[in-house]
């Protein structure tokens, strides 16, 4: 991972995106996939796909928060039946199995809403046997992450590269031991959050990701065959 450098900071995702995609320059002309986590995710995971000429699909992880607190993430769930689960946090916080439940209900819903919107008719890219990268727009508590890594490794994935602009500290050296490998352009000890190390951190809508991945269909269309 990259050290932190003081005032470094980045202007929107999209720039984001660029950089990344030029620290991931080794994967270029390879069998890679890159799998984006919405929404903020596929703005910086199009740019990476784009610099290393790899097709781009989506995977939908959601949060899931405390009862009565939603904003404080006690895990995340991701197809294929995944739930990722911070014991400690559940077990402090004295969440019972039926809380779980209820919670990890409501966001199905959500996911499954958010994968027909995304996605439409469209299949899954098959990830068996190859390496994906796994990109977000940063790192904060890794829960979506884990979810989307054991996910993709239910899917077959052989080895799983989770590239983020910019990561909380404790976060990525915990999600080393899941992901083969974690690329962060940003380590700062003082993470603060996410948003923070961006100039412009306004909020992706569902149309500007339908309009990214309806865009990534028509280059790939374009490049023929690759995928």
């Amino acid at each position: 991972m990259d050290e932190f450098r003081e005032g470094t900071m980045f202007e929107d995702r999209v720039e984001a995106g660029r950089r990344l995609g030029e620290r991931l320059q080794e994967h270029k002309g390879q069998p890679v996939i890159v799998v984006a986590l919405p929404r903020g995710g596929v703005v910086v995971g199009y740019e990476v796909a784009r610099a290393l000429e790899a097709p781009l699909d989506v995977l939908v992880a959601r949060k899931l928060g405390a009862p009565g607190r939603p904003e404080l993430g006690i895990g995340a769930i991701a197809p294929g039946g995944v739930r990722v689960l911070d014991q400690a946090a559940v077990t402090w916080l004295g969440i019972t199995p039926e809380q779980l439940d209820e919670v990890t209900a409501r966001e199905e819903v959500e996911m499954g809403r958010r994968i027909r919107s995304y996605r439409g008719d469209r299949p899954p890219l098959d990830v068996r046997g190859r390496t994906v990268i796994l990109v977000d727009d940063g790192l904060a508590t890794g829960g979506t992450a884990r979810a989307a890594i054991a996910s993709l490794r239910q899917r077959g994935a052989a080895r799983i590269v989770l590239a983020v602009p910019v990561c909380a500290p404790e976060s990525a050296r915990a999600i080393a031991e899941e992901a083969d490998e974690v690329v962060c352009l940003l380590t700062p000890e003082d993470f603060r959050a996410v948003g923070y190390w961006y100039q412009d951190f306004a909020q992706t809508t569902d149309d500007e990701v339908l309009a990214l991945l309806n865009a990534e269909t028509g280059r790939g269309q374009g490049e023929g065959a690759r995928r």
